[in-house]
């Protein structure tokens, strides 16, 4: 008899049914959402020999709106996941961030540092999520595709998720009953609308800074520039707006180009995205090919979740990672690499909370996962939201990219303020920025 290998069946993303592990329908974890967030908690979840069951609507590979830039942040991620970041495996790498404003143009340089790689990555999100959760299932989670999550099955008796109802797409499923999946803890990693977080009386908070986000891809001969560019003067008109363009060239012919605006405005909401890129993209040179004989895509947007904008971050046996929580970087609104560090931080606190004998013991490991979020960026976003403020007034906006740009120094701290890129005992600006980030007051 050949012995069962179960590192194999974790390697190949397959289960096999071996002594003690539940049904198909139970698990200690449920993670709902297959993104960067949910994928990340799964990988480490599973990793801890955890029972994990990802539930993701759609089905891989599948489209996500984003600018598609890795800034070496979220590059230490994926590194951290064991994943290959080479240029023979698909990705695209860049060093460092060109800045556009006032009439000048700097090229900044990712900073030399212990904590982080020296160079970003572009990878379109149709390949980095499907990357992700394969990575998760070969760490042994569970992945169901095409399942959709409609509720939450709640304990009359505690109150306390235990589970979650959904049901499959397919012809197979047609007609079909909406399942129970049963699980110790949940976890929602559903994105920005967060359906689940809000049937647990989770909606968002009005008080945070949200962001939107259009973009699109041209055929170019740009596709294949070592800098992610970023343009800060964003005109309507005469109007100054809140928000910064990009062009990130993918590699393969093609650039991905946007915008991005802040709610800290009045034109927020009151404003045709689509037709604002297509504007902003006619001042152009005509032969970087930004026309719409050569956009490949179509115009799609979504909404930046920033700074917290949905709290608590544990509530009655939910936890909330990435973009259900609302933690995208309000300096510059990454999100994929605070998706994955903060499912990271959730796995490490469930698995230490699993492992305990006793419930009593078990919620309180748990309650603890909100705080250690706001240790590791409380103060840095109550900075961000301070940021998000200022520049919503047009004036400040205009000065602090007219002087900024005339002082290369000044930028270079910028980009590591704005990327939140600092090595805990680096040179002068890393240690304002830490210092400023720990004098801010952790929000609530």
């Amino acid at each position: 008899m050949t012995e069962h290998d179960p590192q194999k069946d974790r390697d190949s993303g397959e289960h096999r049914a071996v002594p003690g592990r539940p049904p198909a329908d139970e698990a200690d974890v449920i993670v709902v959402g297959a993104g960067p967030a949910g994928s990340t908690t799964a990988f480490y979840l599973a990793q801890a020999g955890l029972d994990v069951l990802v539930l993701e609507k759609s089905r891989f590979p599948r489209e996500k709106v984003c600018g598609d830039g890795l800034t070496p942040r979220a590059v230490k991620a994926l590194i951290g996941m064991g994943i290959n970041v080479s240029e023979q495996n698909g990705w695209v790498r860049n060093k460092g961030l060109r800045v556009i404003g006032a009439g000048k143009r700097l090229e900044l340089p990712w900073p030399e540092l212990t904590s982080y790689p020296g160079y970003g990555l572009v990878r379109t999100r149709h390949d980095l999520d499907e990357t992700l959760a394969r990575r998760a299932q070969q760490a042994g989670a569970k992945l169901l595709e095409g399942v959709t999550v409609t509720g939450p099955v709640i304990d009359e008796r505690t109150g306390r998720i235990t589970g979650v109802i959904a049901k499959a797409d397919g012809a197979e499923s047609q007609g079909s009953s909406p399942r129970e999946y049963r699980s110790r803890v949940v976890v929602a990693a559903d994105g920005n609308s967060s359906r689940l977080s809000v049937a647990m009386g989770l909606p968002k908070r009005d008080d945070r800074p949200l962001g939107v986000a259009v973009r699109t891809y041209y055929r170019t001969p740009r596709h294949d520039d070592d800098y992610l560019e970023s343009w800060l003067d964003l005109w309507d008109g005469d109007r100054l707006l809140p928000g910064y363009g990009w062009i990130f060239g993918m590699g393969d012919g093609t650039a991905n180009v946007g915008l991005g605006l802040l709610n800290t405005s009045a034109a927020f909401g009151h404003t045709d995205y689509h037709a604002l890129l297509r504007r902003w993209l006619k001042s152009m040179p005509a032969e970087w090919g930004y026309t719409e004989e050569n956009r490949t895509q179509p115009i799609r947007g979504a909404a930046l979740p920033m700074g917290f904008n949905r709290t608590p971050h544990y509530h009655r046996g939910l936890l909330l990672a990435g973009d259900a929580g609302g933690m995208v970087n309000p300096f510059n609104g990454e999100g994929i690499a605070y998706a994955m560090e903060s499912g990271e931080i959730l796995a490490r606190t469930v698995t230490q909370a699993l492992g305990r004998s006793r419930r009593a013991e078990t919620e309180r490991v748990l309650a603890e996962y909100p705080r250690a979020l706001s240790q590791a960026y409380g103060g840095y976003y109550t900075l961000g939201r301070v940021f998000v403020k200022a520049i919503g007034r047009p004036h400040l906006m205009h000065f602090a990219t007219k002087h900024g740009m005339s002082r290369p120094a000044l930028m270079r701290f910028a980009i590591k303020l704005l990327a939140n890129l600092t090595d805990p005992r680096g040179d002068g600006a890393d240690r304002l920025v830490n210092g400023l980030s720990k004098l801010a007051p952790n929000p609530e």
